[in-house]
């Protein structure tokens, strides 16, 4: 590795990976990514699990999402990044319940299933382990990319769809959804559905979300209860 200026005029310091025999180009740009992204190191710094925890916490000052004692149930939560700042936002009496399909290691303050959405048993398990009507959804959960848009949009779109539906069987009155779409927000016919249930939706990518990235964040305000039917 070397290092140069960034040009920035702040005699800021831009590392530079060499690419050595066995590290393919797309690993070297990644890894190069990682060493210059003030995010990472950040989070590194400040304990955080993932970068992703600046995401959820940029949208928390703008919305005010995590509120004192609240109950929270963020869905795809691995590796825990949202569940850290949950758990500093929420204090000693909040509840929060993460789900992934992958492993994620405890977090003090989190209860946490390994677990398929998909499953039929599992709202009814996250519905019981809440212990009560959620004041906010939080889901970041992508599909893995593909390369190809339209199919990572559909994927991406399908668990959004996925974690919408929870959503709506966990909310109090008046809580709160963010779901993870890609560029383009959320397609027309979901967009409708979730302005029917939901008093203000905005698309939002927070400043953490790295400018090359195709994500937004669907913010959902004053959740609606019962079922209006779609036009």
């Amino acid at each position: 590795m070397n290092e140069r200026d960034s040009g920035s005029g702040r005699g800021e310091r831009r590392v530079r990976v060499s690419s050595t025999r066995g590290r393919s180009a797309s690993s070297t740009r990644w890894l190069e990514r990682q060493l210059n992204d003030p995010y990472v190191a950040a989070a590194k710094a400040k304990g955080y699990r993932s970068r992703a925890a600046f995401k959820l916490k940029e949208l928390d000052a703008k919305f005010h999402l995590l509120k004192r004692g609240a109950r929270v149930l963020d869905l795809g939560a691995a590796p825990g990044g949202w569940c850290q700042v949950a758990v500093e936002r929420l204090g000693d009496k909040g509840k929060i319940v993460a789900a992934d399909i992958l492993e994620i290691e405890p977090i003090s303050g989190v209860e946490i299933f390994k677990c398929d959405l998909l499953d039929a048993d599992t709202p009814d398990m996250l519905k019981h382990a809440l212990g009560g009507e959620a004041d906010l959804v939080l889901s970041d959960m992508a599909a893995p990319t593909t390369g190809h848009r339209a199919t990572d949009q559909i994927r991406t779109t399908t668990l959004f769809e996925v974690a919408l539906d929870l959503a709506e069987d966990v909310l109090k009155p008046g809580g709160a959804f963010v779901g993870k779409v890609f560029q383009g927000g959320a397609t027309n016919e979901l967009l409708a559905r979730v302005k029917l249930r939901f008093a203000e939706v905005k698309h939002v990518k927070p400043p953490a979300s790295r400018a090359e990235s195709v994500e937004l964040y669907l913010v959902a305000l004053g959740f609606k209860a019962g079922r209006p039917a779609l036009a």
